[in-house]
């Protein structure tokens, strides 16, 4: 199964939740942790606290990643770093990420 073929079920779901999301762990290990995640158009997750080391890969679509200072957007196709300070996330039209996070 590719990561699109899942993210469709995850869209799918996303689309039904009325949080307008839904995510799926990829990988759990003891450093690294990779979760799929769906997001509807205008869904937000709210502002928190970057959980250290860790990326943002936008798969399909396009979201805005928002600090106090600036703005980050990802396309599909590309990866950024997650900001290290309070940020939070708008999927400007339904977008499948992948967050990775180094865990200690």
């Amino acid at each position: 199964m590719t990561l699109l073929t899942m993210g469709a079920g995850q869209l799918d779901e996303a689309r039904l939740s009325s949080a307008g999301r839904a995510s799926r762990t990829l990988h759990s290990g003891a450093r690294l942790r990779q979760t799929l995640i769906a997001l509807t158009a205008g869904t937000r997750m709210n502002e928190h606290q970057s959980p250290g080391d860790a990326t943002v890969q936008c798969l399909q679509g396009h979201v805005t990643l928002r600090t106090r200072e600036r703005s980050i957007t990802v396309a599909a196709g590309q990866l950024v770093d997650a900001p290290p300070e309070r940020h939070d996330l708008l999927a400007d039209e339904d977008s499948l990420i992948i967050l990775t996070v180094g865990v200690a």
